[in-house]
């Protein structure tokens, strides 16, 4: 298949992205008519000890393979040698993390208080072997700068999730418990169907599977895919802390802490995770393009495609921001319209709370794929592992106070990412006037975003309406003020013949 440039590379994940997170929100809907605020609960707390074992397992796999397949692709060796390499490697380690998921359910149900949702890790468990195969084939595919696979298996995913989730919730709808467990059933269902239509997508070729001389070894794919894994891996880490801190902290004042973190982890947070699910294609299509460029030498092009990189995922997430955090509550209640009151009432202000760790967390993202392109994607480790120190000292004094409550959760975050941008930023970018230009663009979209906002305001009853509005205004406004050239959105020149020279234009 013909490879993609850059930006059509970063559209097409982004496409994916959002098709496949409309369909997720969509999902969150009915799931939480059925489940309710404790089921929520409940049914988040599974996920930090499962995104911990992924990130061990699977994590690094797609920006790190993606690494060592163009380069492969570059020097004209067989890239699929690295595929099955990584499949047999991979696949291993993901079967050790469905292993330790089923021994760990227990212990962990205890320490959150919860024992009733022990069966439900078993149920997710073997997601981490099928979600380690899943990764080896995104990987490859996005190192040879096709990004199509992974969109396309992205949907697909959120169908099947979609499809089973919901029948299972609703026929077990009388025992909160029991819909729980077959709703995380679901999701394992959903990644084996991703995985059958990656292999489903996976180009025939008569060059042999078998690794060839000089292909990547199993030392070198964990050399590639490891940093990239702890990097992933300390967010998960802290939010299995969360799981645990929120919760009995906040159940010394309020009785309903289950619902607080179901509301914080499965409400905001998702809102949140939209606008930086789009800007996650600027992030994977960044490895390679980065990768390719310090391969050949060409350092300064390098940096600025980490500043266009950047850019780009500046003007998707400042705007998302600004309106999360201007309508919280329209936008909490048209999403999850069936929470009672209060919960709506506590959901608006968490959103609020934690609206602009879309922009933060949008561009630690896209930093963290740039270094990794770089091969420095320790630095993005250390950067996270020192942001997440502190989140979690923070939440320890904030979570304690019952005029802040779960929030405090929220504040936290935001010095998280704001510390892990700063340190990526000044690790990645290294020339001033480039940090100069990407501050002095990101002045600019905020003040495009501050009068879309204000544009939309007025309509601000109807949700959608007001979304539209604000859109249209800051495209136009992003138009009027030269957000981005021609030559970086790679748009042909127009050529200059006489006629025109005549009539000035």
């Amino acid at each position: 298949m013909k490879q993609q440039s850059f930006l059509k590379g970063a559209a097409v994940i982004s496409v994916g992205g959002i098709v496949a997170k409309i369909l997720g929100a969509l999902y969150r809907v009915p799931l939480t008519n059925l489940l309710g605020g404790e089921g929520m609960g409940l049914y988040q707390m599974v996920f930090p000890l499962y995104c911990l074992l992924l990130t061990v397992s699977a994590t690094g796999i797609p920006s790190g393979l993606a690494r060592l397949v163009s380069r492969a692709e570059a020097r004209g060796e067989n890239s699929r040698a690295i595929l099955r390499r990584s499949l047999l490697l991979f696949s291993a380690i993901g079967l050790a993390g469905c292993a330790a998921m089923f021994l760990l359910a227990r212990p962990m149900s205890a320490a959150q208080g919860e024992a009733a949702v022990a069966a439900a890790y078993r149920m997710l468990a073997p997601s981490v072997l099928l979600v380690s195969v899943l990764s080896c084939f995104r990987g490859w595919f996005q190192g040879r700068n096709n990004f199509v696979p992974t969109a396309v298996s992205e949907i697909a995913e959120q169908l099947v999730k979609i499809a089973l989730g919901l029948f299972f919730a609703y026929t077990h709808r009388e025992n909160i418990v029991r819909a729980v467990e077959y709703s995380l059933l679901a999701v394992t269902l959903s990644e084996l169907a991703a995985c059958l239509c990656m292999f489903a997508l996976l180009p025939h070729t008569r060059r042999p599977l078998y690794p060839e001389r000089g292909s990547e070894n199993a030392a070198s794919l964990l050399r590639a895919t490891l940093p990239v894994a702890l990097a992933a891996g300390v967010l998960p880490l802290s939010n299995i802390l969360d799981s645990i801190l929120i919760v009995r902290l906040v159940s010394k004042y309020a009785e309903n802490a289950t619902a607080l973190y179901g509301l914080y982890s499965g409400g905001a947070s998702t809102l949140i995770n939209l606008p930086v699910s789009v800007c996650y294609g600027l992030a994977a299509a960044s490895v390679p393009a980065v990768a390719a460029l310090y391969a050949r030498g060409e350092r300064s092009a390098a940096e600025r495609k980490i500043c266009f990189a950047v850019k780009c995922t500046l003007f998707l997430a400042i705007p998302a921001a600004a309106f999360l955090f201007l309508f919280p509550s329209q936008v909490s209640s048209f999403i999850f319209r069936s929470l009672p009151e209060a919960e709506g009432a506590a959901l608006s202000s968490l959103v609020r709370a934690l609206a602009f760790a879309a922009v933060l967390l949008s561009a630690v993202q896209t930093l963290s794929a740039c270094l990794t392109g770089q091969g420095r994607a320790k630095t993005a480790a250390i950067s996270m592992a020192i942001g997440v120190a502190i989140k979690l000292g923070l939440e320890f004094v904030l979570l304690r106070v019952p005029q802040i409550s779960v929030r405090g959760a929220a504040y936290a975050a935001l010095a998280c990412y704001l510390f892990a941008l700063i340190f990526n930023l000044l690790y990645s970018i290294r020339e001033r006037k480039n940090r100069l230009r990407l501050y002095s663009d990101a002045l600019k979209f905020a003040l495009i975003s501050a009068g879309a906002m204000a544009a939309a305001y007025p309509l601000r009853a109807h949700i959608l309406f007001a979304g539209m509005v604000a859109a249209a205004v800051y495209l136009l406004g992003a138009l009027a003020f030269g957000a981005f050239s021609a030559e970086e959105l790679q748009l042909p020149r127009r050529k200059k013949y006489v006629n025109d020279r005549r009539t000035g234009l």
